[in-house]
């Protein structure tokens, strides 16, 4: 009886911790189980075809399911909106200048969060909600339209003077609705 007794504590106790555990908690202790199963080979350098900028939107994360392409192919550059911002800048040339990749794709989507607001608004609330404006006026690299979004993304990216010229960039839209890649031209 006492054995029983102390497996229905040591069942109950378990059970309370797990509850508790964080997200981090979880996921650390589920990648001691991963690395069990991990293929060492999978470690070698990268060497992708395509670098994918692409929003941070978890409905982006089957980029090879969405582009039919093998992930081993993909270089993903994740950020919000998709903003090629300085670093983005930086990520592409390493991407291109030394992983190798050959085209870079700049993936944007409806439905994306950093349309329902404008940097102004954002600044002003959290300022107000905060009570520190000290931040402000911080880049958010909110947008309304993500076609003309697209567009000023790829000029910015072909206009980078370390961006290999004969490397196709160019730009989609990701309609979350449908499953359906849309291309964007440049005028």
């Amino acid at each position: 009886m006492k054995n029983s007794i102390a497996k229905v504590v040591e069942h109950t106790f378990s059970r309370q911790e797990e509850e508790t555990m964080s997200i981090i908690d979880k996921a650390l202790e589920a990648n001691h189980n991963y690395a069990k199963t991990y293929n060492p080979t999978l470690g070698k350098r990268p060497a992708p075809k395509i670098v994918v900028v692409t929003c941070m939107d978890p409905r982006l994360s089957d980029l090879p399911g969405i582009l039919g392409l093998p992930l081993a192919d993909i270089d993903v550059i994740r950020t919000g909106g998709p903003a090629v911002t300085e670093d983005v800048l930086g990520e592409l040339v390493v991407s291109n200048r030394v992983l190798g990749t050959t085209e870079i794709l700049l993936l944007n989507h409806t439905g994306c969060g950093f349309t329902t607001f404008t940097d102004d608004e954002l600044n002003s609330k959290l300022s107000a909600s905060t009570g520190d404006a000290s931040p402000a006026p911080m880049r958010f690299f909110s947008y309304k339209d993500p076609e003309q979004n697209t567009r000023e993304q790829i000029k910015k990216v072909r206009s980078h003077p370390w961006i290999a010229k004969e490397i196709p960039v160019r730009g989609a839209i990701f309609d979350v609705d449908t499953g359906k890649l849309r291309e964007v031209k440049v005028h």
